[in-house]
């Protein structure tokens, strides 16, 4: 697939199920995040890997989260945020372990671990797999951060979900309407 191609085609992820990506496809995946723009070189991303069983406890945690955000969430509005977990078979965690000594602003920390979101899913794509970036409530919990073994300064960028994909959505349109977002300076 070209490189332009697999840009005009990037679409989020409707269905995803197994197989995800495997041992060395997901080692081509954070290799290629790693080559996100980085300014000063403060490689500000971290990466959490969650899979198999550890999914069952990252749902735990989406769960909780609801529970302490909605303490009156039923039962099933409960299960159905733990269920989250098993989107699909791979989920990485993007976060930006942001450097305040550092001279490159945060926003700009957060955005090298954007870029990096990125490229994974660019990767995914390109090897024959397909993804969907979320965040959500947990995603600004700070109870999730630190049970994903980050600091209070640290942001989470999202949860990217990672597989194969089983119900393409229709094509949305979205190459048509680039145009309506672009502004021009004095040409």
């Amino acid at each position: 697939m070209q490189a332009i191609d697999l840009l005009l085609q990037r679409r989020s992820a409707k269905t995803l199920t197994e197989p995800g990506p495997d041992e060395g496809a997901l080692e081509l995946l954070l290799a290629s995040a790693a080559r996100a723009p980085d300014h000063g070189r403060l490689r500000p991303w971290r990466f959490v890997v969650i899979r198999g069983a550890a999914r069952e406890r990252f749902g735990a945690m989406l769960a909780a989260q609801l529970q302490r955000a909605r303490p009156q969430s039923s039962p099933e509005a409960l299960e159905r945020e733990r269920l989250k977990a098993f989107r699909s078979p791979l989920i990485i965690v993007v976060a930006a372990v942001r450097d305040a000594r550092a001279s490159v602003p945060m926003i700009e920390q957060v955005l090298c671990a954007g870029a990096a979101a990125q490229n994974i899913l660019l990767a995914a794509r390109a090897l024959g797999f397909n993804g969907v970036w979320k965040t959500g409530a947990a995603a600004y919990d700070e109870t999730v951060k630190r049970e994903l073994g980050f600091e209070p300064a640290d942001a989470l960028v999202g949860f990217l979900y990672l597989g194969t994909e089983t119900d393409a959505p229709p094509e949305s349109g979205a190459q048509a309407h680039w145009r309506e977002h672009v502004t021009y300076l004095g040409e």
